[in-house]
């Protein structure tokens, strides 16, 4: 693939999506601190878009708007700060080089969906475009490893399976289109604090993880009914016991008509596969009717990963 560049950019725009895991398998933590991973991921059409332009040599700046902004931190801590940086330090010239980025939020933050990672690769992606360097997609996906473990991912897009720490990536064939009801609930869940639970809930475990063929069997076959029997999440018991409350919305989520639901990654966003977009509507209006979540959103999945948009 030929580099991104966009010769005399004054301003780009990106938009990236949020995620769903479909098959997450955990192994015992590592002496890096590290667990390895067999993730399924799947783009969804949840998007944060973000805007960039030129700034004086060596500034990066960011304002934040839309969904749950301020719980986005507007400094040197935002992964989309960190990822113009870092860009500048391999490929660019801080004597030259500076960027204001403007980021509107539709993912929910700390959510189990990838927002942050997908503002890190939304900022790779801009950034190297409107500086017009001379970076490929697999350069940029090897920037955005050391971010996160979802950033590469965040610029794939599509389905993929995700090894190692996650990053480590492969595409995965998935014919059709998928239609999910998420729930996104009232406070956040942190990833380090998942992962500490589930250590906890399974001291005895030393078994790698297995990549899980009956999501990637599903997928091939492009059956929803078939793909709700086989999600799976092995953080999801972790999660439930540091947010209770999650269990009643996964359980209302069945018994109003979703094929399976399970939370997304860490959570606390709890995803419901839908057996069309009829079936997804409905669903979502019985849902938002309980009261139990912040917010219910219809998405479709797979989408591409961040993509520059006019």
């Amino acid at each position: 693939m030929a580099p991104l560049h966009l010769p005399d950019s004054e301003s780009v725009r990106v938009r990236a999506s949020g995620k769903i895991n479909l098959g997450l398998k955990v192994g015992p933590v590592r002496e890096d601190g590290y667990h390895p991973l067999a993730n399924v991921f799947q783009a969804v059409s949840i998007f944060d878009e973000l805007q960039a332009q030129w700034a004086p040599p060596g500034e990066v700046r960011i304002s934040i708007a839309g969904e749950q902004a301020h719980l986005v931190p507007a400094d040197e801590r935002n992964l989309a700060v960190r990822a113009a940086r870092l860009l500048v330090s391999e490929f660019g010239d801080p004597a030259v080089h500076g960027v204001s980025l403007a980021l509107r939020k539709a993912i929910p933050v700390t959510g189990g969906m990838a927002g942050g990672s997908a503002d890190a690769a939304a900022a790779l992606l801009a950034c190297s475009v409107l500086w017009d360097l001379d970076t490929s997609p697999d350069e940029l996906r090897d920037l955005g490893a050391m971010l996160g473990a979802d950033v590469p991912f965040s610029l794939l897009g599509g389905t993929a399976l995700g090894t190692g720490r996650g990053d480590r990536l492969a595409p995965v064939l998935s014919r059709g289109t998928y239609h999910w009801v998420l729930a996104f609930g009232d406070g956040e869940l942190s990833t380090p604090e998942v992962f500490g639970r589930f250590d906890e809930l399974n001291p005895g475990l030393n078994a790698e993880p297995e990549v899980p063929r009956a999501v990637m069997n599903a997928l091939v076959s492009g059956d929803p009914a078939a793909l709700g029997r086989a999600l799976s999440n092995d953080l999801q018991p972790a999660a439930l016991s540091l947010r209770p409350g999650l269990a009643q919305v996964l359980e209302v989520g069945v018994e109003l008509g979703a094929l399976a639901g399970l939370v997304s990654g860490s959570g606390p966003t709890c995803a419901f596969l839908a057996a069309n977009e009829a079936a997804a509507i409905d669903l979502s209006v019985k849902l938002s009717s309980e009261g139990l979540c912040r917010a219910i959103r219809r998405v479709t999945g797979p989408v591409p990963g961040a993509r520059i948009i006019t």
